[in-house]
C-alpha cells in the first residue's frame, strides 16, 4: 500500500470505530443514537469509500478494469448473500470477501467489502441504521485478507488454511462488532447485561462480553465453520479464478494508441 491508500484506510477505520464504540464514553444524558447517526454515519462513509478506492487506484496504477473487477466481486457477493438468508448465521458471502480480499488487496478488499454488503441490503430490502456499520464491519473483514502475510509467495494448502483460518476468527469478530451496535439499544431494560449510558467502561465491557456470550455465538460459529468449509473445499478453484480474471485484466498494462494506417494510393 502507499501512504495515501494508508492515510484513507485509517482515516476511515477511525470514523468506524469511533462511530461503534462512542455510546461506551457517553455519558447518561447524552442518549442513544445509533438510529439517528446512522444517516450520518451512512453519508460521511460513501465519500470515504471513494477516497479509498481512489487513493488504491492513484497508489497502485490500476485503472478502470480495476474497478470494473470490483463491481462484478460485489455483484457476486450481494447475489451470495440472500442463499444463506441469515439462518443459524449461516452467510456465504464471507468466504468469498476473504478471498477476494487476498486477492485485491487492503484498499480494494475494503471498498469491496463495504459495497457488497449496501448491494446485498438493496437486493434483501435489510436497509435500516445498521447498515453503515455492517458495510464498515464487512468492509474490515475484506481489508484484514488484504493484510494477511506473503501474498506472492505462500500458495497452496498453506495459503487456504491460512485463509480458513482468519475467516473463522473474523466471521466471529463481525459478529461481535455488530452486538456493539445493537448492544446499546437494549438499555434499561434492567437485565444483567443491559447496556447503561454513563456506566464505567469496564462494568459496560463486562456485560457486554456477556451479552455476546449469552446471544451470539449461536450465530457466529455455524458463519464461522461455513466459511472454513468453503475456504477449504473451493477456495483454491476460486482464487486462482480471481488471480487469472485479474492477470488477463492486465491492470498495468499500458495503453498505447497508434495513428490510423493510411491506405496506399
Amino acid at each position: 500500500m502507499g501512504p495515501r491508500s494508508v492515510a484513507a484506510l485509517a482515516l476511515v477505520s477511525a470514523t468506524g470505530v469511533a462511530a461503534f464504540g462512542w455510546p461506551l464514553l457517553a455519558d447518561s444524558a447524552s442518549g442513544l443514537a445509533h438510529a439517528r447517526d446512522a444517516p450520518w454515519l451512512f453519508a460521511a462513509l460513501l465519500p470515504l469509500l471513494l477516497a479509498v478506492a481512489v487513493a488504491t487506484v492513484a497508489d497502485a496504477g490500476l485503472d478502470a478494469k480495476a474497478v470494473a473487477m470490483l463491481g462484478v466481486l460485489a455483484a457476486a457477493g450481494a447475489a451470495l448473500r440472500p442463499l444463506g438468508a441469515g439462518t443459524a448465521g449461516l452467510e456465504p458471502m464471507f468466504f468469498l470477501m476473504v478471498l477476494s480480499g487476498r486477492v485485491l488487496g487492503p484498499g480494494f478488499g475494503f471498498v469491496l467489502g463495504a459495497v457488497s454488503m449496501c448491494a446485498s441490503a438493496l437486493l434483501t430490502g435489510g436497509v435500516g441504521p445498521w447498515l453503515p456499520f455492517q458495510m464498515l464491519s464487512m468492509g474490515w473483514v475484506s481489508m484484514g485478507a488484504g493484510l494477511l502475510p506473503r501474498p506472492d509467495t505462500l500458495r497452496g494448502r498453506p495459503e487456504l488454511l491460512l485463509l480458513a483460518a482468519y475467516g473463522a476468527v473474523a466471521s466471529v469478530l463481525y459478529g461481535t462488532a455488530m452486538n456493539l451496535q445493537g448492544w446499546t439499544y437494549i438499555a434499561g431494560l434492567g437485565s444483567g447485561v443491559s447496556f447503561v449510558p454513563g456506566d464505567p467502561l469496564g462494568a459496560n465491557l463486562s456485560r457486554f462480553l456477556a451479552y455476546v456470550l449469552a446471544t451470539s455465538l449461536g450465530w457466529d460459529l455455524p458463519r464461522a465453520a461455513l466459511t472454513v468449509v468453503l475456504t477449504l473445499t473451493v477456495g483454491g478453484a476460486v482464487l486462482k479464478a480471481l488471480r487469472r480474471a485479474t492477470r488477463r485484466a492486465a491492470f498495468d498494462a499500458p495503453v498505447a494508441f497508434a495513428p490510423p494506417e493510411r491506405p496506399e494510393p
